[in-house]
């Protein structure tokens, strides 16, 4: 049995069509779900999604996508999801290929990351990838419908093709991404920081380790710029120039497009909605209870008599506004600071970990975020290293959200108010095994192999 499930693993052909096939049964199951059960395997936010295309492709003069209530996204989504206008089961399930057939592509994106930059044999490589290919989490979130599949190939082409130096390339996947869904610019500190010359010289791990070598033996003196001016100077190269003018060209020129088809409902929704939303199902975070009770004030208060609308703290009502800082301040100062130069994957795992943690609204969707990065970074990691930690680890990040899931099917199921203390106590119990975690791989950037 264990040859077997090696020789699965260690090889790019059984790897693929086993991670291939087990999409395809449980999209196959899906369907069955979905046309035999009251519980639906379909995500809600598949719905919206198509939805939103059939608007967008509507013979209504006023075509678009936010027509449809919800939708939070940038055209470009419901623009792929065209294929689902047509009628037919088959036809409305393409977008969930697209989303498993994504997931198969970083996968390949991730092979090819251990493998040229990581100095990994193909069989290590294919066993770290795994964690990704057949993970059934990974599968079950894609062939449901949400569209987080796309965003874990736009960020491992992003990491892919900076330590490939292609620099306007990683631009365009930069400002690309970050119109698709805001949060990959979290990783412009970190890419802008690592583009240092040394590292912009050099193109495989045996390059670093002979320039690290004959730096050591060498021994020269720092030249380094000593003014604040010849710094600045030092730190703008060619390459950090091109990179943030093509990321912000790529950004901008989207933007612009998307605005001039459909004008102010595009920032709102695909921007500005995400700054005050105040979401409260299915949000493992801390800030749960606290949105609810926001959401729940707005709810009562009339806007036709101001002076009947439900009291609230100041500093509670604009919670969702200022949530932000701290996991902006780690995710794209510190944590880049600290690691990138170091370890530009690891360190991406790091602010991806704390930027899903530390957020406001934290849904199972997210974790798909930095699970992307996990091939990546456990190979030097201390959970292998020291197996107890990691197996200790894995079952209390586990647990305390299959805590968190039995308060909320007590809540949204059967009708029980749990929000306080049970559904409260989960969500900082599951913030404090995340806050562990992030320490742990922060810890891990020491290690030196990209």
């Amino acid at each position: 049995m264990a040859p077997s499930i090696t020789t699965l693993i260690s090889r790019p052909l059984p790897l693929f069509t086993s991670a291939a096939l087990l999409r395809a049964g449980m999209l196959l199951y899906g369907l069955w779900q979905d046309a035999n059960s009251p519980v639906k395997y379909t995500d809600i936010d598949y719905l919206v999604f198509t939805d939103a295309a059939r608007f967008t492709f509507s013979s209504s003069s006023s075509a678009s996508p936010y027509e449809r209530e919800t939708y939070r996204y940038t055209p470009l989504l419901a623009w792929l999801l065209y294929p689902t206008t047509l009628p037919g089961a088959f036809c409305f399930s393409l977008g969930k290929v697209l989303f498993a057939a994504a997931d198969l592509l970083a996968g390949y994106l991730i092979i090819q990351v251990l493998r040229r930059h990581m100095g990994m044999p193909l069989a290590r490589a294919c066993g770290f990838a795994s964690i990704w290919l057949l993970n059934p989490m990974v599968a079950t979130i894609s062939t449901r419908g949400s569209s987080e599949g796309l965003l874990g190939v736009l960020v491992t082409a992003l990491l892919w093709a900076v330590l490939e130096r292609r620099v306007v390339l990683s631009g365009v996947l930069l400002g690309l991404g970050v119109h698709f869904k805001i949060y990959p610019f979290i990783y412009a500190p970190a890419v802008v920081w690592w583009m240092d010359d040394e590292h912009m010289a050099s193109r495989t791990p045996e390059d670093e380790r002979k320039k690290k070598g004959q730096a050591i033996a060498s021994r020269p003196q720092d030249h380094s710029p000593q003014t604040a001016l010849g710094r600045l100077i030092a730190f703008a190269t060619p390459q950090r120039i091109q990179l943030t003018l093509t990321s912000l060209a790529t950004f901008a020129g989207l933007n612009i497009a998307m605005y001039s088809l459909y004008g102010m409902p595009f920032v709102t929704h695909t921007f500005l909605h995400h700054v005050t939303r105040i979401d409260h199902r299915h949000n493992f975070s801390p800030y749960n209870v606290l949105l609810y009770l926001t959401s729940s004030t707005s709810s009562l208060s009339s806007p036709l008599d101001p002076e009947q609308a439900a009291p609230t703290s100041p500093w509670a009502a604009k919670i969702e506004s200022v949530a932000f800082a701290p996991q902006l301040l780690l995710s794209t100062v510190l944590i880049p600071l600290v690691g990138a130069k170091k370890n530009l994957s690891t360190t991406m795992m790091a602010q991806t970990f704390a930027f899903v943690a530390f957020n406001k609204v934290c849904t199972s969707q997210y974790f798909l975020w930095y699970m992307v990065f996990l091939p990546l970074y456990l190979p030097d990691s201390l959970l292998l290293r020291k197996p107890a930690l990691g197996v200790t680890t894995l079952i209390l990040w586990v647990s305390t959200q299959g805590l968190w899931l039995q308060q909320g099917y007590n809540l949204e199921f059967l009708g029980q108010s749990t929000f306080v203390p049970g559904l409260w106590l989960s969500s900082l119990a599951f913030y404090a095994i995340n806050c562990f975690i992030l320490g742990i791989i922060i810890d891990d950037l020491g290690s030196l192999y990209i």
